[in-house]
């Protein structure tokens, strides 16, 4: 578990094909011990496997170009292929290729790395897969508040976020105030009155025509009282933002977020040129959407649709999933063919290398380079095919020079991958083997276990 999960955050993609080398791998040191070979000899073989692999990959692999959106899109796809909504694929694909490009800069060939945190992800039950959205602004899985009759469409807008609260002031200590004459409780509420009216000016005066307001923890973070003058003020007002949205929504629309009255200036304001409600197709939902921003911050915004809770979450770990499949690119320039090519090609090199080694490394390498053949194995099983007459004509293919031979589980033969644009990220095959193999090697150096019951 352990290891599949440090192949996501490392690569993003390749989550199982992690888990089942690592097991063949498993399998294969088996057959090593029984033979009498020593599990530290095992352990150093396959580190020094893992590398030849490495190496040998880096070799086959062809460069790619940040700025060549198609050789992207056909990677991202085959990520996508595996998944339940592979079917939305050329949809979902272009999508999450642009929405990483578009954090990268004017020039994505010059980024080493890029933070997934910046682009946000928001869920939006109704309609289908299909309505999914890129937004080049900010999203608000709600509508504005209505209660008081405000504005819910606003042009050339200023945007306060505040973190004070509209509300009537309470005490440090929990104690109750006991009012025994009208003329007492009607100066209590005027005064309330006078309080929240006050602070509302000073918002309009500093020229914010749209506030958002941080959920509060202390007390109401708004009343019924303030939300009506902000109303009357023509101030489109979004309520309950989340703290953890708050350094997100700074960097989007270029705001600094206000944690009293009396700081809130004009140069503290994020500014769009249109923040207005709309009402989603196929649910009628209203969601709040800001476009036109600054963007100092570099960031983008995914709206989601799905018709249950279940197409959502598969929805966005599979964009996820493929926004991650970009990221590996920009660390590791370089792609490989997918359907098993890149494993077998380098099961074939490791074993022509193993027949020119010598000692115990010649017998780990070829148990290395048979469990590598797990990977095209699986594949073909999973498809339906029949796994040792596909592996042994992969294994042909590959023996007479063909780099980019894998199997192609639509028409149920082996095919040149990169003339069918099935392509990955070399960073997602490079990260599986050196994890798995870090792994096994670490389970084979534990001696002996203590049960303790």
């Amino acid at each position: 578990v352990e290891c599949s999960q440090s192949q996501d955050i490392e690569a993003g993609d390749g989550t199982t094909s992690v888990v089942v080398l690592a097991g063949a791998l498993l399998d294969a040191c088996s057959g090593l011990l029984s033979k009498g070979i020593h599990p530290a000899m095992i352990a150093s073989s396959f580190y020094k496997a893992a590398e030849q692999c490495t190496q040998l990959l880096k070799k086959a692999a062809q460069p790619v170009d940040m700025n060549d959106r198609e050789s992207l899109i056909h990677a991202v796809q085959t990520c996508l292929s595996s998944k339940v909504v592979s079917q939305n694929s050329d949809l979902l694909a272009p999508l999450a290729v642009d929405s990483v490009l578009g954090i990268l800069g004017d020039n994505p060939s010059d980024a080493v790395n890029v933070d997934l945190r910046d682009i946000r992800m928001v869920e939006q039950l109704g309609g289908t897969v299909d309505d999914t959205e890129l937004v080049p602004g900010l999203v608000f899985d709600k509508g504005s508040t209505k209660t008081a009759g405000g504005p819910s469409q606003v042009e050339n807008a200023k945007v306060a976020l505040i973190q004070f609260c509209l509300s009537a002031p309470k005490t440090d200590m929990d104690n109750n105030v006991v009012v025994s004459d009208y003329a007492a409780m009607d100066r209590i509420l005027r005064d309330e009155r006078k309080y929240i009216l006050n602070m509302c000016k000073k918002i309009k005066k500093s020229g914010a025509n749209v506030v958002l307001i941080q959920k509060s923890i202390l007390r109401d973070a708004y009343n019924e009282l303030s939300l009506h003058f902000l109303a009357k003020m023509g101030i489109l007002v979004v309520m309950d933002i989340e703290r953890t949205d708050v350094e997100f929504i700074c960097r989007t629309l270029g705001c600094t977020p206000v944690p009293h009255v009396d700081s809130l200036s004009p140069e503290k304001l994020g500014s769009a040129e249109h923040v207005g409600d709309v009402v989603l197709p196929g649910s009628g939902h209203k969601v709040v959407k800001f476009v036109g921003v600054a963007n100092p911050g570099r960031t983008s915004t995914v709206l989601l649709r799905g018709s249950n809770e279940l197409v959502l979450a598969e929805a966005n770990r599979s964009v996820h999933d493929a926004q991650c499949v970009v990221r590996s690119l920009v660390k590791q320039r370089y792609l490989i063919a997918g359907g098993g090519a890149a494993e077998t090609e380098a099961s074939l090199r490791l074993r022509e290398l193993a027949l020119e080694t010598t000692g115990m490394d010649s017998h780990c390498f070829k148990a290395y380079a048979d469990a590598l053949e797990v990977i095209p194995y699986t594949l073909a099983e999973n498809a339906g095919l029949k796994p040792i007459e596909i592996v042994t004509e992969l294994r042909k293919a590959h023996a007479e020079g063909t780099i980019g031979a894998g199997i192609d589980v639509k028409k149920g033969h082996i095919s040149n991958m990169y003339s069918k644009n099935v392509v990955q990220p070399l960073l997602v095959t490079t990260s599986a083997i050196k994890l798995a193999t870090e792994t096994v090697c670490m389970i084979l150096k534990v001696d002996d276990l203590v049960v303790v019951v």
